[in-house]
């Protein structure tokens, strides 16, 4: 009798989770992945924190040993590029032949933007998103250098963290008013700007590149208000798009990445995708998550599926984020709140956003208890709802706490039932005006 066989294409976070979680969950079959790069599944977050300073060896960056793969019975095909999928014959082209599999499964992740004008084909100018391009970079990370960084959100302030703290001058300059304006609140934003300012990292906010000088490295920019600033090196971090390319000419159905159900199906039979290039409906919205938790969890979801015990994938998204002394945690997703509440603690400060007085998300900076209650509250299907929604009010509250089946607008809902919880918080006065809403895009 013919064995099943699995083909995973991708050998990221994802595509190594799926893999595990078949074998432990039994799959007596072929499992074969296949991976661009000429490593074994490695992390990617260290990329942009440990790795580039060398606090972190490429081995400690490994998921699992050689050995694992080996003993699991799992072929990892490193070096190994697929060239095209074909969902009628339930195959795909590499650049050693044709496979054929029962089970396709696409964790193929996501790309860098393209780089700006004037930054492409530059022997200084760097991305961070594999091994390869921080190895690139490694060797100038001695005392005294210059670096740009191009784009202010996560992964281009972690790398300006770790080049402040490793003796760089370092300008962050960022083409949006602020600092993760398409992530985080402006009070998220105003913390991680001060925290970035005191190490003496330069912050140039709403500005845009308008010249580059240089041959074949780069050695300065000029930007939109007339500053000139030299340098000796440049990360661009201007964000990712997911790599969709092979389900697209396959016929896949495809926006934003490889259109997904509730259990990871694609529009064609027999193929999967999770990770980075999977575009589910979260929160009653087409959704890409890009998280190291999402990676993991949605691949276990199709795993799952692919033996037999379908399950619903309902994420409680989370984040992190290390730049110096400090680690923002981030429960939820932010996108569509309408206010946000600020708490201080002896711990650290959060920033809790709330869309139609329901809580969506808080961000938490040093205080991993903010960060806990409200992913053990989404997990939990709870709600905080505020007694008061007036950011202006400076004063401390407490809010009531609704099981999902007791909240306003759900039957046999009784307000005076909900009973109060121990959660301390303090309305923040907003600076302006236009902060009373942080928007999310």
């Amino acid at each position: 009798m013919k064995r099943a066989t699995v083909a995973i294409v991708g050998g990221g976070q994802a595509g190594a989770a799926l893999a595990a979680r078949l074998r432990a969950g039994g799959f007596d079959g072929t499992i074969t992945m296949f991976a661009e790069e000429s490593r074994l599944p490695y992390q990617r977050p260290p990329l942009s924190k440990k790795y580039p300073s060398g606090d972190w060896e490429a081995e400690r960056l490994l998921l699992h040993p050689a050995a694992f793969w080996r003993e699991a019975g799992i072929d990892v095909c490193v070096a190994s590029k697929v060239l095209a999928i074909d969902p009628a014959q339930k195959s795909l082209e590499t650049e050693q032949g044709r496979i054929f599999s029962d089970q396709l499964v696409l964790t193929t992740g996501a790309r860098p933007r393209p780089r700006p004008q004037g930054f492409g084909g530059r022997n200084n100018v760097f991305d961070l998103r594999t091994i390869r391009d921080v190895d690139a970079l490694r060797p100038y990370f001695r005392t005294g250098l210059h670096m740009l960084v191009l784009g202010g959100g996560y992964i281009g302030l972690e790398t300006a963290a770790v080049a402040a703290s490793a003796g760089f001058s370092v300008t962050v300059v960022e083409r949006a008013p602020r600092l993760l304006a398409r992530v985080a609140c402006a009070q998220t934003a105003a913390e991680i700007r001060a925290l970035h300012e005191k190490q003496g990292v330069r912050i140039m906010e709403g500005r845009a590149v308008t010249r580059t000088e240089g041959e074949t490295a780069l050695t300065a920019v000029h930007l939109d208000n007339g500053a000139r600033i030299p340098l000796d090196l440049a990360v661009v971090g201007i964000g990712v798009l997911p790599r969709s390319e092979l389900a697209e000419r396959a016929g896949v159905v495809c926006s934003n990445g490889i259109r997904v159900d509730f259990l990871g199906r694609t529009s064609s039979s027999g193929i999967w995708a999770a990770g980075d290039c999977a575009n589910f409906d979260f929160d009653g919205q087409p959704t890409r998550l890009e998280s190291v938790q999402n990676a993991i969890d949605q691949a276990e979801s199709v795993a799952d599926a692919i033996l037999g015990a379908p399950r619903a994938y309902r994420p409680v998204p989370w984040f992190w984020s290390d730049q110096f002394d400090t680690k923002l945690q981030i429960a939820g997703l932010s996108r569509g709140f309408d206010h946000v509440i600020a708490r201080s603690s002896s711990r650290g400060k959060s920033f809790w956003y709330f869309r139609r007085n329901q809580l969506i998300a808080v961000d938490a900076l040093n205080d991993a208890r903010a960060f806990m209650e409200e992913k053990n509250s989404l997990k939990g299907g709870r709600w905080f709802i505020p007694l008061t929604s007036k950011l202006q009010v400076s004063t401390l509250s407490t809010c009531l706490r609704l099981d999902a089946s007791q909240a306003p607008g759900w039957p046999g809902s009784h307000r005076e039932t909900a009973r109060p919880c121990a959660l301390p918080v303090r309305h923040a006065k907003p600076a302006h005006p236009s902060d009373t809403m942080c928007r999310s895009s």
